[in-house]
């Protein structure tokens, strides 16, 4: 359910405008949920959560078989609504698609991986000890604006199936969809009070962080730091997955031409606003030139999605505050020296569209080279040998993806074990997003916490307790039966 329209019945209701990426313009107001609220919708699920957890992890994977057929019957509206969050259609459809087949996935898997471990007899013959998993009662999802719908339910799916109840915060740049989520949801009777969205700003979030047991949060690192610290401060643990500068290696002995195909797919695909995309591409001297031209051919091959979001495959940018930060970055570029070999410069058409930029002459003092861009901007920079293509990949805060290209795959393999990053696809871009069994953390500055990825994440909700059984003997280190 989404709890805005009850907020918005309160006294003083605060919004927030939203904007439409499209045109730019501001077309509606987000209500922003007040803590007091928040604090209410939480206690609600805290008390349902108890029945829901006791209910046998089949019936809840029934439940989620029903949202997920649910969520296909609106896939056309869900789209829709997604449009108006992101300006993209082709995207927002294998959006949802990709929702309901994490549904379908976590309901099949779910049973097995929250079956309990068999009793261990101790290494003390009367003793033995059994396990149990216990849900955390109210997980906690602040979502970002890139993928709506799917980063705010891919955490709050295995929670559900764990046996948790779970309060969402999608970010208020792209919130649209939380209405036809409640239709959604609402066919879902199950479900309903178990799982709730509150809309709003960080002041909105903050008051999540403090009504829940654990977090999920996936953005900048910058928030992610806080939100991290409010945690801490609660003893609460969290699981974040932020910022990257995912770079791409192009060894001597790659193809050139596959090579670029796979980076220009995996820099500018969703208008490179994923947080796996391909940012930076270091590539042999060897072939330096036929993998430039080849990529700078595939980025003018590229179309924009104006004037239909229908047609073309570069969106506009999402975030108002995202399109400050490539306009800068591509200044600050180009006055030091940098040449936009495709693209590189911002197009206006009401919303900001950023056209597949490949840029050469750049090295990583250049803040489009080392900060995160989240567009479609892809610095190439050469390098004289692998050496120096891992020594300048690992030179980074960010520890997220990465990319390896080479003619022998067990070398790219031996080269990408060597690189500081969560995972590494080999001939491949952005793998990470399309395979679902490969558990993954993120390094250094761009996350926290256990897997989002592979079986093992539905752990994140659950702990574990020992329950250690005496079969009735007394113990040889009690203290002596007391004299009567």
């Amino acid at each position: 359910m989404t709890d805005s329209a009850s907020a918005a019945a309160a006294t003083e209701v605060q919004t927030i405008p939203t904007r439409d990426p499209s045109t730019g313009q501001c077309d509606g107001q987000l209500v922003v949920v007040p803590k007091a609220e928040v604090d209410r919708i939480a206690q609600g699920l805290r008390a349902a959560q108890s029945d829901w957890a006791a209910r046998d992890v089949g019936e809840r994977c029934q439940a989620l078989l029903a949202l997920a057929d649910a969520l296909e019957r609106h896939r056309e509206p869900m789209a829709e609504a997604l449009l108006r969050d992101t300006g993209r259609w082709n995207e927002s459809l294998i959006e949802v698609d990709s929702t309901v087949g994490a549904l379908r996935r976590w309901a099949a898997d779910a049973p097995a991986l929250l079956q309990a471990p068999e009793p261990a007899t101790s290494s003390i013959g009367f003793l033995h000890s059994r396990q149990n998993l216990v849900p955390y009662p109210l997980v906690g999802v602040i979502s970002p604006w890139n993928f709506p719908l799917l980063l705010s339910l891919i955490d709050a799916i295995p929670a559900l199936a764990a046996g948790c109840a779970v309060l969402c915060k999608p970010s208020e740049v792209t919130s649209r969809f939380a209405s036809v989520l409640d239709q959604v949801m609402a066919q879902v009777p199950a479900l309903q009070p178990v799982f709730a969205v509150v809309t709003g700003d960080g002041r909105t979030g903050e008051a999540v962080i403090g009504a829940v047991d654990t977090i999920c949060f996936t953005g900048s690192v910058r928030t992610g730091r806080r939100v991290g610290e409010a945690c801490a401060a609660r003893f609460i643990p969290c699981s974040l997955e932020l910022g990257g500068k995912d770079p791409a290696l192009v060894l001597a002995d790659a193809d050139p031409v596959r090579s670029a195909r796979a980076i220009a797919w995996g820099g500018f695909v969703n208008g490179g606003q994923s947080c796996m995309s391909i940012e930076r591409v270091y590539v042999d001297a060897k072939i330096a030139e036929p993998f430039i031209a080849a990529l700078v051919e595939q980025a003018n091959a590229l179309k924009l999605t104006h004037p239909d979001p229908r047609e073309g495959q570069i969106g506009p940018i999402i975030s108002d505050a995202q399109i400050a930060i490539v306009r800068e970055q591509l200044a600050d570029a180009k006055a030091r020296g940098a040449r936009a070999l495709a693209g590189g410069e911002l197009v206006e058409h009401g919303g900001t569209w950023c056209p597949p930029t490949v840029l050469v002459d750049v090295d990583e003092s250049m803040a489009i080279a080392s900060e995160e861009s989240f567009a479609t901007i892809l610095p190439v920079m050469v390098v004289a040998n692998e050496e120096e293509a891992i020594a300048r990949a690992n030179d980074s805060i960010f520890g997220l993806s990465a990319a390896v290209f080479s003619g022998d795959t067990e070398h790219a393999v031996r080269v990408g074990a060597r690189l500081h990053a969560g995972g590494v696809s080999i001939n491949d871009a952005c793998l990470t997003g399309m395979i679902h069994t490969a558990e993954k953390q993120s390094f250094k500055q761009s996350g926290l916490g256990g897997s989002r990825m592979g079986s093992a994440s539905i752990r994140r909700f659950v702990r574990s307790q020992a329950v250690l059984v005496n079969a009735g003997v007394d113990d040889p280190w009690w203290f002596p039966p007391a004299q009567r």
